[in-house]
């Protein structure tokens, strides 16, 4: 089964940036699509930025022109760049990934629940 680990984010003012980053062990499957999630207390889970295995992205509207999903296949590495961070920002991300030997679309790639491999999560802290 795939493992991912994630690292980066932290606290920062309203304005600033963070970056995480998340290696994976490698996808079961050659169709893959990874990307960041995030959730806030009381909230659900929702997706943030996800990329594909043909390193094309689908930007939440709340993040677009805000956040940057990456993809270092050699690395085996995704990455997020968050700048302009906002207190709605705050949560707990989480790297997720999913591989299959058929097409998966961006509706299941940004659904949690069919996400199949997720990282342990890292919080984010935006404050005034």
């Amino acid at each position: 089964q795939e493992q991912l680990v994630e690292s980066g984010g932290g606290s920062v003012q309203a304005g600033g940036s963070l970056s995480l980053s998340c290696t994976t062990s490698g996808h079961t499957f050659s169709r893959y699509c990874m990307g960041w999630f995030r959730q806030a207390p009381g909230k659900e889970r929702e997706a943030v930025a996800l990329i594909n295995m043909y390193n094309v992205t689908n930007v939440a509207d709340s993040v677009k022109g805000r956040f940057t999903v990456s993809l270092d296949n050699a690395k085996k590495t995704l990455y997020l760049e968050m700048n302009s961070l906002k207190i709605e920002d705050t949560g707990l991300y989480y790297c997720g990934a999913h591989s299959s030997s058929a097409v998966i679309p961006w509706v299941r790639c940004r659904t949690p629940k069919e996400i199949k491999n997720w990282g342990q999560g890292t919080h984010v802290t935006v404050s005034s």
